[in-house]
């Protein structure tokens, strides 16, 4: 694994010391978030504890979460899968993300400290490397972490719980449309978005994150066939 998802994976690992429940939450999360698990894929509930290393009960309250949120669906005989996103679904997304990313956009112009901004414009460094490694995991992680970080600068928790939520439902067909395009061909506006926060343009930045919102997701659209699935 490249240094870049090394230093991911450290930061964002959860505790040792959090309940276990939630370690396993977070660990299952993971794997729907980054298309480990795909859209469609119907796993059993005994396959998931043996890949997590845990218990039964343990992976039951995280499916319970996951099938909440709508991250995971229940198939019947103890098995869940990924849904798979239809045309109208990712309609949808792109209304909402069009929306919510820019304004949180906007919000973490105004709050960010030069701190901050270094930070993205390392993570941003770092998810070009692994652009130019076609490191596809590390560049999933790292995207998702350049923009859920925007969200907590952003000082607005309910929207960004509402924005980071969003991940779940595109996240596992964003991992099919990276398969297939490949790394180097990926839509990238956060270098225009980060001059702009740089410059502390807020409306800039915000025109910025919707470009690289739309592209990304209509590429997402364009990935899934007229029946419906992500394949």
């Amino acid at each position: 694994m490249p240094k870049a998802a090394q230093k991911f994976s450290t930061t964002t690992n959860p505790e040792p010391r959090m309940p276990a429940h939630e370690l396993i939450y977070r660990q299952l999360r993971a794997l729907v978030l980054f298309g480990d698990l795909a859209p469609g894929q119907a796993v059993t509930i005994q396959g998931l504890s043996e890949r997590l290393g845990a218990g039964m009960t343990p992976v039951r309250e995280a499916i319970r979460r996951l099938i909440s949120g709508g991250a995971l669906e229940f198939q019947g005989n103890r098995r869940v899968s990924v849904p798979l996103l239809t045309p109208d679904n990712i309609s949808e997304l792109i209304v909402a993300r069009q929306w919510l990313d820019p304004h949180l956009t906007a919000r973490a112009t105004e709050c960010a400290s030069h701190e901050d901004l270094a930070r993205l414009t390392t993570l941003d460094n770092e998810l070009d490397q692994a652009i130019a490694l076609g490191d596809l995991r590390a560049y999933l992680e790292l995207n998702y972490r350049f923009h859920t970080r925007i969200y907590e600068l952003a000082g607005a928790p309910i929207l960004a719980d509402v924005a980071d939520g969003l991940w779940l439902r595109f996240g596992p067909s964003l991992r099919v449309v990276c398969g297939r395009m490949g790394t180097q061909n990926l839509p990238d506006k956060h270098k225009d978005m980060l001059a702009a926060m740089h410059a502390g343009d807020a409306e800039a930045a915000a025109r910025a994150i919707r470009e690289d919102v739309t592209q990304g997701m209509e590429q997402v659209r364009q990935s899934i066939a007229p029946q419906g699935r992500a394949y």
